[in-house]
């Protein structure tokens, strides 16, 4: 379903491997698989405006980095932080919620509330209740 909604998606190779780190050791994860559509690519540099950050992950360096190198329409990231040098790097940060919201938009998924919520249940994903409802909302879904 997402390959459809996707023009075409990068990662960089730090990002792959932790993917299939969890899914091979994190019970949460398990039968995941990483998609064979999803192209992987190492950037050519990591902008020191990245490399300085010390509170980045290499995932998230290095998927930022990549980002900026292909002017990337937006970046999947959603921590904080990471979600703040995005903006200050002029790209678009969106979160796996915001990527759920576009196959509900477009008649993919029938209601996005029970995905979450077995995101929250089974993958312990964490998610503020604010954002939660937003989400919902933007999905045509009330809480």
């Amino acid at each position: 379903m997402l390959s459809s909604l996707f023009r075409e998606v990068f990662v960089p190779p730090a990002v792959r491997s932790e993917f299939v780190r969890l899914a091979a050791s994190d019970g949460r994860f398990a039968g995941v698989r990483f998609a064979a559509w999803i192209h992987v690519r190492q950037p050519a540099a990591i902008p020191e405006r990245i490399s300085r950050n010390i509170t980045l992950d290499p995932g998230e360096a290095e998927a930022l980095a990549l980002a900026v190198e292909m002017h990337a329409d937006a970046v999947l990231i959603d921590e904080s932080i990471g979600r703040g040098v995005a903006i200050d790097l002029g790209l678009t940060p969106v979160g796996v919620l915001g990527v759920l919201v576009r196959p509900k938009r477009q008649g993919h998924l029938a209601a996005l509330a029970p995905v979450v919520e077995g995101a929250l249940t089974r993958a312990q994903f964490r998610v503020a209740p604010d954002l939660l409802r937003e989400v919902l909302r933007m999905a045509g879904e009330e809480m």
